[in-house]
């Protein structure tokens, strides 16, 4: 009766002491889990603060430009010509249509160019063919702007300028085709992602429909991935807006309003490159700088906020 006794005691107290190690295991799980919500909360608690801080720092640095000329003065001339003699100009129409210019026409090579890239990456493309290409389109991002930029100078410059006889190739053309190569690895790698979350059920219906692997990837796999296709070319949109040093070297550099693609044009980021050095500290010029800073923050934020909305839907429909 002793030895039985003692043998349950025994029993009972390595119950308890399992049930204690499963306790604190537990604990511990939840401690960990707990902590790395707080981390990734606090993340993105701290980027939505950068954001914010960033915009107010333009907008308290620009405010000073705009209580003295007023938005009329930003938006209703197409002349930026700050250091005038007579009566300096603030307007920003030439620049921002030089700087939506260039990025649609950029959007008019690549888009087409990295959707075709994408499909063949994804569908056509053998497995060795595919771990060849995919790491190049990456590493065609990791190009430096400023060595795109002398390319166009180098290569494009001539090039333009002898196709289309004209005295020199810095135009709105040489800035949209290398913008349109700076755009498409984001356009290539998303849309390949995309197209490869299309379900293999629907490429095999439409094969058993008779329908060849041409017609397959144009009329069923396009057409599923067409919101991840579509966030990418924003996000490409957004890279092409945000440029500065290839517009800079490759357009021109003239603050005029025009919507010839042959002629040198002058964009928001190349005018911030070229005058925010110089211009004198705490002038209306300086503080009209930080307006145009405004402005495109503004087409970025919301090009990326319109994409950031697709990838949603496009997730949510999947699930």
């Amino acid at each position: 009766m002793l030895e039985a006794e003692i043998e349950a005691q025994v029993s009972r107290s390595i119950m308890v002491e399992e049930k204690d190690t499963s306790l604190t295991r537990i604990r511990s799980r939840r401690l960990k889990e707990i902590l790395i919500e707080k981390f990734f909360f606090l993340n993105g608690v701290l980027a939505i603060l950068v954001l914010v801080g960033i915009f107010s720092l333009l907008f308290a640095k620009g405010y000073p430009a705009i209580r003295e000329l007023g938005w009329e003065s930003f938006f209703g001339s197409a002349v930026w010509n700050p250091t005038s003699y007579g009566v300096p100009k603030y307007g920003i129409l030439s620049l921002l249509t030089s700087t939506l210019m260039v990025t649609l026409g950029a959007m008019v090579i690549a888009v087409p160019l990295g959707v075709a890239c994408a499909a063949f990456i994804s569908e056509v493309a053998s497995p060795r063919m595919r771990e060849i290409l995919k790491p190049a389109v990456e590493i065609l991002a990791a190009i430096p702007s400023v060595v795109v930029g002398f390319l166009g100078i180098v290569l494009l410059n001539p090039l333009i300028s002898k196709v289309f006889g004209i005295s020199h190739g810095l135009n709105a053309l040489n800035g949209s085709i290398l913008l349109a190569v700076m755009a498409l690895p984001t356009i290539i790698s998303l849309s390949e992602d995309a197209l490869r979350a299309v379900p293999k059920t629907y490429k095999e219906a439409s094969l058993a429909l008779a329908a060849n692997r041409w017609q397959t990837i144009a009329r069923v796999c396009i057409p599923s991935a067409l919101s991840g296709i579509i966030a990418s070319v924003m996000l490409g949109m957004g890279r092409a807006i945000g440029e500065t040093m290839t517009v800079l070297m490759a357009t021109g550099n003239a603050p005029a309003l025009n919507f010839n693609f042959l002629e040198a044009i002058q964009t928001m980021t190349a005018t911030i490159a070229i005058e925010l050095g110089e211009v004198p500290y705490n002038t209306t010029h300086y503080y009209a700088l930080f307006v145009i800073g405004v402005v495109l923050f503004v087409m970025t934020f919301l090009v990326n906020l319109v994409s950031d909305i697709i990838l949603q839907k496009y997730q949510e429909v999947e699930r």
